[in-house]
């Protein structure tokens, strides 16, 4: 891969609140810091529906020497109140890349499931509803494509007009994306689970058969025994009320950080032997899923697809101890993968550096 890259949530809202509270823009600069120093990454994928805590955390990770991929993921909007949002998050993101970073602009993020009118449904839960109803999923499948591309082309315009970088767009399969507006291919379908294990590499074949760059825009796994197995949906083990907080689990989950590290490296493995240009392991931090210590039954970050854990009760950690958290096994395991991966690049630059005197 050419890039190693960490995902960033700065906030996704929902139900009048977002999963990154509080938003603290020194943290944000020292968690770039930290992913750029500690864990060895080019670049951050940063995250969010908040338009102006996208801009404060795209310009710490620049900052902090990274690659940024500016990538609106909003709820709930219209297509209209979207098209807005991602053409003044492109005139953002191009005042930083005039600036001298290295901008790469996502039109969105799974934008079939967060948007009100593309999939049957005005709210998330109706339109997830849809997706696991195989009856209701076979009448919204054929004229998914379709609408999709049509806002898609819109946004590249208007994303266009006002950004001179690099484009892409965070995908979902059922989506059919038409890949020839962007130079940038790239998928949110990054997981392995039981039943993609045997379908994951013709998976990575079709999206670099485009011939363009090509990116796994999210991958991970959380934090119980048996998360492996289920992939993307680690979370799904938590029941919300109805302000998006989690109030129990709705099975009994081990802590197994283990699982989630080993999963890390195993991905990391095959997309390293594919032809994939870019990967983004999902996430840093979820900070609305807090560990809760010795209490089992409150320990909501074995459902967190965070390679730290956010300690609950304005607790400070012990690693870094101006930050509300501890690294957990995968972030060291990302860590050393980040040092080889440095030590390997640096490599032939030395060896072809000139002798000096």
């Amino acid at each position: 891969m050419r890039t190693f890259g960490m995902t960033y949530d700065t906030g996704f809202t929902t139900a009048g609140t977002t999963t990154r509270e509080p938003f603290d823009p020194a943290v944000v600069r020292r968690e770039m810091r930290i992913i750029r120093d500690e864990l060895h990454c080019d670049a951050v994928r940063v995250t969010g529906g908040d338009r102006d805590r996208l801009e404060t955390a795209a310009r710490h990770a620049a900052g902090a020497g990274l690659e940024v991929w500016y990538s609106p993921f909003t709820n709930g909007l219209t297509l209209e109140e979207l098209l807005d949002f991602l053409a003044d998050s492109a005139g953002r993101a191009e005042r930083l890349r005039r600036g001298g970073a290295e901008i790469v602009f996502l039109t969105g993020s799974e934008i079939s499931l967060f948007t009100v009118g593309l999939l049957p449904g005005d709210t998330f839960a109706e339109r997830a509803a849809v997706l696991a109803d195989p009856q209701l999923l076979r009448a919204a499948l054929p004229g998914l494509p379709a609408q999709v591309n049509a806002f898609l082309g819109k946004a590249v315009a208007a994303v266009r007009a006002r950004f001179g970088g690099r484009i892409g767009y965070a995908s979902l399969p059922f989506e059919g994306v038409d890949w020839a507006p962007f130079d940038i291919v790239a998928t949110d379908a990054g997981y392995r689970d039981a039943q993609t294990a045997d379908r994951l590499a013709d998976g990575l074949r079709a999206l670099t058969a485009h011939g363009k760059p090509a990116a796994v825009t999210e991958f991970g796994c959380t934090t119980y025994r048996g998360a492996a197995d289920v992939g993307g949906r680690g979370d799904a083990v938590i029941a919300w009320d109805d302000r998006a907080r989690p109030v129990r689990f709705t099975s009994p989950v081990v802590r197994d950080e283990q699982e989630q590290a080993a999963y890390l490296r195993e991905l990391i493995n095959t997309f390293d032997r594919s032809a994939i240009d870019a990967a983004f392991v999902n996430t840093f931090a979820r900070y609305d899923l807090p560990h809760a210590g010795t209490d089992d039954d409150r320990d909501f970050d074995k459902a967190s697809f965070g390679v730290v854990k956010v300690l609950d009760g304005g607790r400070t950690g012990t690693a870094y101890p101006d930050l509300p958290w501890e690294p957990k096994a995968a972030f060291h395991v990302l860590a050393e993968y980040g040092r080889s991966r440095s030590r390997a690049n640096s490599g032939p630059a030395s060896a072809s550096a000139p002798a000096s005197g």
